[in-house]
């Protein structure tokens, strides 16, 4: 039987950036739902300032985090 061949940590990482940017997209979803007044479950009786909060953080989230982390998985020079 041949080994299986080696996972490649490049994988792992790109799927754990996409991860973060999804993240960020539904949390701006949310913020806008909850600014609009419509949030699901007890998201709804949140303030709509609550939600426009929200909607940045995602956006925050979406763009820049993922240039950060990786930022932080390059290698040395």
């Amino acid at each position: 039987m041949s080994d299986p061949a080696p996972r490649d940590p490049a994988m792992g990482r790109y799927f754990a950036l996409q991860a973060v940017r999804a993240s960020g997209a539904v949390l701006v979803l949310l913020g806008v739902l909850v600014q609009a007044g419509k949030g699901p479950g007890p998201l709804a009786v949140l303030p709509p300032l609550a939600g426009i909060v929200m909607a940045l953080v995602g956006l925050w989230d979406f763009f820049f985090l993922p240039r950060i982390v990786a930022r932080r998985w390059r290698t040395p020079d």
